[in-house]
């Protein structure tokens, strides 16, 4: 009897009242509830073995226990884990896109630009969560106040090319004074890479030239940013 009960899955239904995950959230809120917690509520019910909380760790386990590795999952790929069709994980990353558009919501920039922090938060809407490498430049009028943002470059998963040469093409159209770099990296890596470096200053040398000055750039992931200002390199 001791084996029986040690070895029975129970359902949702069946948990304590403080265990079952949409009970828990209205009882203490959603903070109180863990990502597997939350994932159980969007797939709904388990397996015949397992509960539905059970399977959600199983998914969070696919996903090495990073969210941000989760929201790159596609259908197919949730689709493996055993007690998830292709409805449940439609419901999955329908939530991790809404997830996804609401940290997109653009930030206002401020009148002028003072911080490093304004542009990470500015970027937020192009850059966040994106698989690929892409290149930007923040135009800025002479007084440091933001004129337009433009993509320049785009490549893959390790790297992108940023041609000074329509860097600059963009700069000139839009009669900026003042430019700020700015690309990701996909992979969270925050330090730059030697190609970094070389394209930085590939661009700070040309724009001395051209009397456009480069204030800044940023290599942005998901969870923070490098400034080659803050690092004393421009």
């Amino acid at each position: 009897m001791a084996d029986y009960l040690t070895d029975k899955k129970l359902t949702i239904t069946q948990w304590a009242e403080d265990d079952r995950p949409r009970e828990k959230l209205l009882l203490k809120g959603r903070s109180a509830l863990s990502d597997a917690e939350l994932i159980a509520i969007l797939i709904g019910s388990g397996t015949a073995n397992e509960s539905a909380v059970d399977v959600a760790k199983r998914i969070l386990m696919a996903a090495d226990g990073d969210l941000n590795k989760l929201s790159g999952l596609t259908v197919k790929d949730l689709c493996t884990v055993k007690g998830i069709g292709e409805a449940k994980a439609i419901s999955i990353i329908a939530a991790l896109e809404l997830g996804r558009r609401r940290n997109q919501t653009e930030t206002p920039l401020p009148p002028q630009i003072t911080a490093s922090k304004h542009i990470y938060d500015y970027m937020k809407p192009e850059l966040l969560d994106l698989p690929v490498e892409q290149f930007w430049v923040l135009m800025l009028n002479q007084n440091l106040r933001p004129i337009k943002k433009v993509k320049v470059g785009e490549g893959g998963v390790a790297g992108v090319v940023a041609d000074p040469k329509i860097v600059f093409h963009k700069a000139l159209e839009c009669l900026a004074s003042n430019i700020v770099l700015v690309h990701n990296h996909p992979s969270g890596n925050l330090i730059p890479s030697k190609e970094d470096n070389a394209i930085t200053n590939r661009i700070v040398q040309s724009g001395v030239l051209l009397q456009i000055n480069v204030v800044d750039h940023l290599i942005f992931t998901n969870n923070g940013y490098y400034s080659y200002k803050e690092a004393g390199l421009i």
